[in-house]
């Protein structure tokens, strides 16, 4: 590859796909509709279109400190993952 080419890994994801994870509902009627919906971005995303969820995530007015069924924010529930730094970065950018 030239050097002043960049890599690109992965295809383009379109809006309308990230925006399908604000779809996602907990089936057990504790977990904070809003806590299931990062956890399934986080799962399913990519960094960079995670971040772009999180947009439309907040446009939606959801809330960016719901609690599972034991309590926990999903930035307690990812805190202890490898990757969680970046991620936990995302959401503190998005509460501004």
């Amino acid at each position: 590859m030239r050097k002043d080419k960049k890599q690109v890994i992965g295809d383009e994801i379109s809006d309308d796909y990230i925006k399908s994870f604000l779809q996602f509902e907990p089936a057990d009627g504790v977990t904070s509709p809003s806590v299931h919906k990062l956890v399934k971005a986080y799962r399913g995303l990519r960094i960079d279109d995670f971040e772009r969820f999180v947009g439309f995530f907040v446009e939606a007015g959801l809330d960016l400190d719901g609690k599972d069924e034991h309590g926990q924010t999903f930035v307690e529930q990812i805190a202890d993952q490898r990757n969680a730094p970046e991620y936990i970065e995302i959401i503190n950018n998005a509460r501004g």
